[in-house]
């Protein structure tokens, strides 16, 4: 963790990655992950700007490096499997940024919405 992450990224957030989907077609995720980050509503996003059908709901920035849309993320702890029992938000978009002071671990911007 780049020593700005480690400053900034101080709270904690539980990320379940898709594994795949059962015969269903129901998703299947990875047991929970634990990550820091910082999170919030990021008003100059539009949805305009990244694709229309679903409102944006919170931002989670994070050097976590692999999120995929799809995923399911809440603010806090949490060892539930089940990311929907949880209440966690689907991960939509996805938004990379360099590192720009240190050149150790990009930043991410996980936007979720409904």
């Amino acid at each position: 963790m780049s020593n700005t992450a480690n400053w900034s990224y101080t709270a904690k957030a539980t990320i379940w990655r898709v594994a795949g989907e059962n015969e269903y077609g129901k998703k299947i995720f990875h047991p929970p992950e634990l990550i820091y980050c910082d999170y919030g509503l990021d008003s100059a996003l539009k949805t305009g700007d990244i694709g229309s059908g679903f409102v944006i709901k919170n931002t989670f920035w994070t050097e976590y490096a692999l999120a995929n849309e799809g995923d399911f993320i809440l603010i806090g702890e949490s060892s539930e499997l089940d990311p929907v029992k949880t209440g966690a938000d689907e991960i939509k978009h996805i938004i990379r940024y360099a590192d720009t002071f240190e050149r150790i671990a990009d930043d991410y911007a996980l936007v979720t919405g409904e």
